[in-house]
């Protein structure tokens, strides 16, 4: 992989308690339905379409998942930063001890 082909993706790891469920999948499948280009989830070697909800789903990601977002264009790297920002936060939700 070049460098350019590097800056297309990111490695993140599921960090909220009840993992990629519907509502955190419907978040990234809004912002991926805004890239002008493809926008991919990666786990082990299973990679889905990232505006798909079923497909996100279709993934299993509990907490502590490892996986690697797409895009295939630079042009989606602002979108590729949000979904990677949004999943650093938990998906915005609360913590079991809040």
């Amino acid at each position: 992989m070049n460098t350019s082909e590097k800056e297309l993706v990111r490695r993140i790891s599921i960090i909220n308690e009840l993992g990629l469920h519907a509502r955190p999948a419907a978040l990234i499948s809004k912002l991926a339905k805004n890239a002008k280009y493809n926008v991919w989830i990666v786990r082990d070697k299973e990679k889905v379409d990232a505006t798909s909800i079923i497909d996100i789903l279709s993934l299993a990601c509990l907490k502590g998942t490892e996986i690697t977002l797409q895009v295939d264009d630079r042009a989606d790297i602002d979108i590729l930063d949000q979904i990677t920002a949004l999943a650093e936060t938990g998906f915005k939700e609360k913590s079991s001890g809040e």
